[in-house]
């Protein structure tokens, strides 16, 4: 992991109004360096390359930190390790498929967010639509098929 690199993960915190600790910067590195959406435990894993040592209370205490300040996202399905990824604020959405479990990023289907009208009085002020769309994907469709 580059220096350029941490540089850029400690402005991002400072902007978001964070300490600047390793333990953070490692955090945002890895997610920013993987396409995945990650457990915890996998992240802890990654961000040891930089910090050494990492608890598995300490990468909870950054992961809250981080989803607080905007910086990373959670996704929480039904039945599974919550996942995070970098906050990239593109309203996106996600796939499940029913037999590997594999999630995949889905762009939003309509335009800005929240993504849908939904029946609400007026009074009730939506900013965000998290969808998550079910079902087979290819790997898993050509070994049934």
């Amino acid at each position: 992991m580059s220096e350029e690199h941490m540089a850029r993960a400690a402005e991002r915190l400072r902007e978001a109004g964070l300490r600047v600790t390793v333990q953070r910067i490692a955090m945002l590195m890895v997610l920013d360096e993987s396409s995945d959406h990650l457990e915890a435990d996998t992240l802890r894993h990654r961000a040891q390359a930089v910090t050494g040592g990492l608890s598995l209370q300490a990468t909870y205490n950054v992961l809250r930190a981080l989803t607080d300040a905007g910086l990373i996202r959670i996704t929480q399905i039904g039945g599974q390790p919550a996942r995070y990824e970098i906050e990239r604020n593109d309203n996106h959405h996600h796939f499940v498929c029913r037999k590997c479990r594999v999630l995949q990023d889905v762009r939003c289907e309509v335009g800005g967010a929240p993504c849908m009208d939904p029946e609400l009085p007026e009074e009730y002020a939506i900013d965000e639509a998290s969808v998550t769309f079910w079902g087979v994907c290819p790997a898993c469709g050509a070994e049934s098929g």
